[in-house]
């Protein structure tokens, strides 16, 4: 008499990849980073398409580099990025007393303004190979969990997963174009980790990052102003001994100044004076000038 194979049950990674998540959670801190170090080079050949697109980056941005401080950029920037994502896992799956030590954080004194005044509060950031972890490290000094605003996985057993780890860390999970989940968040006075510095198709403008245009969101002032929520800058980056410099801003001069093209003008330019300061540091890996203003042509090709 025959059987049938047995079926293998759909998601069943979720578990052991839970597993492996604390394991690497609870790694020392310099174990974890020798351990990013020792990834990058075995999936280096993995990383082709990702590789160009940072080279073109680092190329179209740092134009004053000669090509063998671009190439060591670059190699610095893929190691943060794989090692972004141990980063990612410790921020997800950590106990609060493995986190200990770990960052030294400025500016609380301005969320805790925010929250007397009964403000909701958007961490306005920029996409980093350690945001999520810095945003974890941001709650436990506050003593509060974050929500966080994350893009969906189009498979749906990797969305699990993502959403469940996510869930263990942050107070809510904010899909990237949720907005009404978003305003419902704010006008509660809850804190959102929330980053506009990708590529946008919609809803924006063209400004000059690194001087070069890019498409970015103008909605964000909008928001703030629907949720009556304050606007603080939330700036990080892992310093050579491995620990996390945090730091909450008072909300921009003059901003939002009632011209959105304008305000997306001045994040932009904000976040690039952050990201001269650690370049190797930025999520480089994306295509952050695919949206190109009309007739010019695609710098990706």
């Amino acid at each position: 008499m025959t059987t049938e194979p047995r079926r293998v049950p759909r998601c069943a990674f979720v578990a052991p990849a839970n597993l492996l998540g604390i394991v690497i959670a609870a790694l020392p801190q310099r174990m974890l980073l020798a351990l990013g170090t020792m990834a990058t080079w075995l999936l280096w050949p993995a990383l082709g398409k990702r590789r160009r697109y940072a080279a073109t980056n680092i190329a179209l941005c740092f134009p004053e580099l000669d090509a063998t401080a671009q190439a060591r950029l670059l190699r610095a920037n893929l190691r943060a990025t794989v090692t972004g994502l141990l980063e990612l896992v410790r921020g997800w799956f950590a106990s609060p007393h493995r986190l200990q030590g770990l960052a030294e954080v400025e500016g609380l004194e301005h969320l805790h303004a925010a929250r007397a005044r009964g403000q909701g509060v958007l961490l306005f950031g920029g996409h980093f190979p350690h945001s999520e972890l810095c945003a974890r490290l941001l709650g436990e000094a506050l003593g509060e969990r974050l929500a966080i605003v994350a893009r969906h996985n189009n498979d749906p057993c990797i969305e699990r997963w993502l959403d469940g780890a996510r869930r263990r860390a942050f107070a809510d999970v904010i899909g990237k174009k949720d907005v009404r989940g978003l305003l419902r968040t704010l006008s509660r006075g809850g804190i959102v980790a929330y980053s506009a510095d990708q590529d946008f198709n919609y809803q924006n403008a063209f400004v000059p990052f690194f001087g070069i245009p890019a498409a970015t969101l103008t909605a964000t002032p909008d928001l703030a102003r629907r949720s009556n929520a304050a606007v603080l800058p939330f700036w990080f980056h892992r310093d050579a001994s491995g620990r996390y410099r945090l730091r909450v801003e008072p909300t921009w001069d003059g901003w939002p100044s009632g011209d959105p093209a304008q305000d997306a003008a001045r994040y932009m330019a904000e976040l690039e004076a952050v990201v001269r300061q650690h370049p190797e540091q930025y999520l480089w890996v994306h295509r952050r000038f695919k949206t190109r203003p009309p007739g010019e042509p695609d710098l990706y090709r």
